[in-house]
C-alpha cells in the first residue's frame, strides 16, 4: 500500500502539471473544459462549491474532462519507458529475433506519438478521444500509459480519479494565466519519469460566478 501511494503521488503530480500546461498553451481547450465543469457536473454540487467526490464526475457529464486527461497521458506519459519484461522463450517480434532471457522495454512515449496511428501526434487534441473507443485499460496497444496485461499498473484507477478530481476543481474554481511577459516552456526533464524541466508558474484568480451554474445530471 505504501509503495502504491509513493509511486502514485509523483506520477499524479506530473500528469496534473502537464495537463495544466497544455490547457494554458491551448486556451480554447481550457475554455471548453471550464464550461463543462462549471455547468455540467451534477446537480448535487452547489454552484460555488468544489467537487469533493470522483463519483460526481459522471462519464456523460464530464466527457471532455476525461478526454483532456487521456490526451495529457498520451503526450506526456509520466513513465515513458514501461517496466521491463523478460522474454520467456526465443521469439520474433515484427521481424526482430528476441532471444530467451532478453529484457524488453516498451517505449510508451514513442508509441503515443506514432504518426502511423495518431493524426497530428504532437498536437494537444482532446477531441480525438470524444468519438473514439480507445482506452488506457490495456486493450488498445496504441495507448498504454499504464501498461497492459497482468502487470498493468495496479494504481491506475486511483491515479485517474485523483487527476480528474484535482483538475476539475482547479479549472472550476479558478481562472489561470501566465505571469506577465513569461513564456511557457514545454520541455521535459530526462529521467525515469518525465516532469517538466521548469516548474509551472501561473497567476490564479478565483472564479466569480455571476449567477447560478446550470448544473445537469
Amino acid at each position: 500500500m505504501q509503495d502504491m501511494f509513493a509511486a502514485g503521488t509523483e506520477t499524479t503530480f506530473i500528469a496534473l502539471e502537464w495537463a495544466m500546461s497544455e490547457l494554458i498553451k491551448n486556451p480554447a481547450a481550457m475554455r471548453r473544459l471550464q464550461h463543462e465543469v462549471r455547468g455540467g457536473t451534477t446537480a448535487a454540487v452547489a454552484p460555488h462549491a468544489g467537487i469533493t467526490s470522483a463519483d460526481a464526475l459522471g462519464t456523460s457529464a464530464t466527457r471532455y474532462l476525461k478526454a483532456v486527461v487521456k490526451e495529457t497521458l498520451r503526450l506526456h506519459p509520466p513513465v515513458p519507458l514501461l517496466l521491463p519484461r523478460e522474454c520467456m522463450g526465443d521469439t520474433d517480434v515484427l521481424g526482430c529475433h528476441v532471444v530467451k532471457g532478453t529484457r524488453v522495454f516498451v517505449n510508451a512515449w514513442a508509441i503515443h506519438r506514432d504518426p502511423a496511428t495518431w493524426h497530428a501526434p504532437d498536437d494537444f487534441l482532446p477531441e480525438r478521444f470524444l468519438e473514439s473507443e480507445v482506452d488506457f485499460r490495456g486493450g488498445h496497444f496504441q495507448f498504454i500509459p499504464f501498461g497492459a496485461g497482468r502487470r498493468i499498473c495496479p494504481g491506475m484507477q486511483f491515479g485517474l480519479d485523483t487527476v480528474e478530481l484535482a483538475l476539475a476543481n482547479l479549472v472550476r474554481m479558478f481562472d489561470w494565466d501566465l505571469p506577465d511577459g513569461e513564456a511557457l516552456d514545454m520541455s521535459d526533464a530526462p529521467g525515469l519519469t518525465t516532469p517538466r524541466r521548469v516548474a509551472l508558474r501561473l497567476v490564479v484568480r478565483p472564479f466569480q460566478c455571476v449567477g447560478p451554474l446550470n448544473l445537469v445530471d
